[in-house]
């Protein structure tokens, strides 16, 4: 191994040892990592420069200001009303529901602005129903990743696989192709949530001494993983300006639709719509910057220049050449569970962008070396570059959610890890039956 190699091995380790450690901010500990491999010149001043101007961050801050002047416009508030008299009625069943309705339509829409406009609502829900946000929110990002694997345009990640089997030689995908193979893994892992994940956010509270079991609200002061924007954002109630919640309400899904048809990318799109909004006086400037939520968008751009540094530093292309060594000569059926396991390992640590293009054309050069159908392990690819669940840093929607609920590092491997085992298992079934070698 490299110098480079093993400085990016020991940072990773830091970074993940420090955020399950708990107890420094965690955008903090991802500025600390990203500092130490500048220093070291693992990574370059651009390097971290790309990271902090992704279109990553530049997406997700747009949809913040986007879904702030929604707030502002008192429609969220009357989100809120309707969906707390349901579940006044319904219970945590209506939560449930609700996030039923939000996971249909990431079938369709990219889960990261559902969930940054979902997000609010849901917790605020359930602090009125005096329920813990925590068993809630995690599953809300869960939910929207599972589903987004159930078409093509669901998720990008399955829009870039596709893209890149085709440079590959391959045909494109249909939009419901993959759905036989998504659509059980979101309905298995929904049961899952649905069944476990209050059991598990109980058993995580109990294990944080200074927090006590019966506590529903979060205190963004005294959580040691930073909670993001202010507790109280959502307490004053607006009233509603139709004109304005019209024109955010458009903006936003402007923005998702212009994203979806392939016009422009999401970052493209959101960031003008957020600018349409400063102009036509729907959000000032100032509340626009107030409506930004740098802890996330600083955590993201960390993580972000680490994955760089593994992609850069050789650590990605030797886990490919080892991932090709290790399956040469065994059968195809090992080969797809060896290539889907370590996809999904490789997500955790990087960008799902940056694995989908890693992957893929060695996931299709796999296939013909074993003189197999590239196709399953194509929807492997797509399926296991989403289906990242154990550490926060897996999807944008994990990071969200980390940071406006509390949750604790161990909370994502406790809750997450065995929806990897589970939807795994459940994809390598379906990918069998229906994609056949």
């Amino acid at each position: 191994m490299t110098v480079d190699q093993i400085l990016t091995l020991l940072v990773l380790a830091a970074v993940v040892g420090m955020l399950i450690w708990d107890k420094i901010r965690a955008d903090v500990v991802a500025l600390a990592g990203s500092a130490v491999l500048l220093m070291t010149g693992v990574v370059r001043p651009v390097d971290v420069q790309g990271g902090f101007a992704s279109p990553a961050i530049i997406a997700l801050a747009s949809l913040f200001v986007i879904v702030y002047a929604l707030e502002l416009s008192g429609l969220l508030d009357r989100a809120i009303t309707l969906a707390v008299r349901m579940c006044r009625r319904m219970g945590a069943s209506g939560i449930w529901a609700m996030l039923t309705m939000i996971g249909s339509a990431s079938c369709f829409l990219n889960s990261t602005p559902i969930v940054v406009l979902a997000a609010p609502v849901i917790r605020d829900v359930a602090n009125a129903l005096k329920m813990s946000p925590k068993r809630f929110l995690l599953p809300l990002s869960y939910i929207t990743v599972l589903t987004g694997c159930c078409t093509l345009i669901g998720t990008s990640t399955n829009l870039i696989v596709d893209d890149m089997a085709a440079v590959a030689g391959q045909p494109r995908f249909g939009i419901f192709e993959v759905t036989p193979v998504g659509l059980p893994m979101a309905i298995i892992g929904g049961i899952y949530l649905y069944f476990f994940s209050g059991r598990l956010v109980r058993k995580g509270e109990e294990e944080q001494a200074d927090l006590p079991v019966s506590a529903f609200t979060v205190d963004e002061t005294h959580i040691g993983n930073a909670q993001v924007g202010d507790a109280h954002v959502f307490e004053e109630r607006r009233p509603l300006v139709p004109w304005k919640a019209w024109a955010a309400l458009g903006a936003f899904a402007g923005a998702i639709v212009l994203a979806t048809m392939n016009v422009a990318p999401i970052a493209a799109t959101a960031f003008a719509g957020a600018v349409f909004l400063i102009i036509l006086r729907v959000i000032s400037a100032d509340e626009a910057y107030r409506g930004l939520k740098p802890e996330i968008l600083i955590l993201i751009a960390g993580m972000v220049v680490i994955g760089i540094a593994i992609e850069q530093s050789g650590l990605a292309a030797e886990a490919s050449k080892l991932l090709i060594n290790s399956v040469h000569g065994l059968s195809p059926l090992v080969a797809l569970i060896t290539l889907y396991l370590i996809t999904m390992v490789l997500t955790e640590l990087l960008s799902n962008a940056t694995v989908a293009v890693l992957v893929t054309p060695i996931a299709v050069a796999l296939a013909e070396s074993l003189g197999v159908s590239p196709r399953p392990f194509i929807v492997a690819v797509m399926m296991s570059a989403s289906a990242a669940f154990a550490t926060p840093f897996g999807y944008q929607t994990n990071v969200i959610v980390y940071q406006m609920a509390g949750y604790r590092y161990m909370d994502f491997v406790r809750m997450g890890l065995p929806l990897n085992l589970i939807t795994c298992v459940m994809a390598i079934m379906m990918i069998l039956v229906f994609f056949p070698f």
